[in-house]
């Protein structure tokens, strides 16, 4: 949404500097101008991303009270304020919000920012660096001392052949956990709402089998996916198929050789959900509640096995909160697990903003 000079979505038009307009339109943040009513006359596209305004009309009980402090006033207030990124899940906007009254009118302008966002990200960073540097020596160590044992062994043909296959294996692994690291790191810097555009589930589920679909065959897995009515989401195509097709992958590696993976989707109350089931060694219930922490694995010697980084349904998590839903567990050693991913349909979407 946005207002330009002249427009409103009420009677209350006003005209605006053209100035002021395109002023406020190249700021690095999001702005809107409020008049009485704490109705919108001017605003940049991203508040209605973030759900600052719903129907033109400014909707955190924070942000009003401010507002009308600084009419009352007349003095500039800063704040901060917290709004959800969806209907569903953990995920949500941290907000930074300047207001501040103008000469005329009772209007007041409003700054928002992310600035505590970026604060977290940081932080997260710090504690990402400190992870990462001990996941990297196992890897790395481990072709170390193979290599010594190759050379040791050069004049015997079997042990060669034997420690360059682990060589090979190990230099697999810490090229995924090197190419994790980086899909990570691009997910907390990026926010996929703030560009995001119309996806059909259906196609980013074809597209997430496709990929998993040499991995599949190679355990003999069936990946079976029973199609429904077509659900739209908004968002970054590339991350939406990446968690998926990290669920899938999950699913297979963790599941006996010869069993079926199952993808099913429906749609019930404007949310989407994907689930993910597999028939394999299911997880312990003191472990479920942390599958999701970055390098957390419930079976490190099987991790190993099947490659496992440790970043796979971390990188699901913060995926489906930055898409404004979430991704739930349901598991039974030795019966299988069920992942379910969340996201609110883009009809839904509209419904709240209208």
């Amino acid at each position: 949404m946005k207002f330009r000079r002249g427009e409103s979505p009420t009677d209350s038009a006003r005209e605006l500097p053209d100035m002021l307009i395109q002023t406020l339109a190249n700021l690095e943040g999001e702005a809107f101008i409020a008049a009485p009513g704490e109705i919108a006359i001017f605003a940049t596209p991203g508040t209605e991303q973030l759900g600052i305004l719903k129907e033109g009309k400014v909707q955190s009980p924070e942000l009003i009270a401010t507002i009308r402090v600084v009419r009352r006033t007349n003095k500039k207030q800063v704040g901060k304020i917290d709004l959800p990124r969806g209907p569903i899940g953990e995920g949500i906007h941290e907000l930074t919000v300047t207001v501040i009254p103008l000469s005329e009118d009772d209007l007041v302008l409003i700054l928002v920012s992310d600035e505590s966002e970026a604060e977290r990200v940081h932080e997260v960073r710090r504690d990402f660096v400190a992870n990462i540097s001990h996941e990297l020596k196992t890897p790395i160590g481990a072709l170390l001392l193979l290599s010594e044992a190759v050379l040791g062994a050069k004049d015997d043909p079997a042990a060669v052949t034997k420690f360059a296959t682990r060589m090979q294996s190990e230099s697999k692994r810490l090229t995924d956990l090197v190419q994790e690291i980086i899909n990570l790191s691009r997910l907390q810097d990026s926010d996929p709402l703030q560009v995001a555009v119309e996806l059909d589930i259906e196609d980013l589920i074809n597209a997430a089998i496709d990929q998993s679909q040499i991995s599949a065959d190679n355990r003999q897995i069936m990946v079976s996916h029973t199609e429904t009515k077509n659900a739209i989401v908004l968002g970054d195509r590339e991350q939406l198929i990446m968690a998926i097709q990290n669920l899938v992958e999950n699913a297979i590696n963790y599941s006996p050789e010869g069993t079926k993976v199952s993808v099913n989707t429906s749609v019930e109350d404007g949310i989407v959900d994907i689930s993910i089931t597999d028939q394999g060694i299911g997880i312990p219930e003191n472990d479920i509640n942390r599958i999701f922490e970055r390098f957390y694995r419930v079976d490190p010697a099987r991790s190993r096995q099947t490659g496992g980084t440790g970043l796979g349904l971390s990188i699901v998590k913060h995926v489906a909160s930055k898409h404004g839903g979430e991704v739930k567990v349901w598991s039974v050693q030795g019966i299988g697990s069920t992942f379910s991913l969340r996201l609110p349909i883009y009809n839904s979407i509209q419904e709240g903003v209208q």
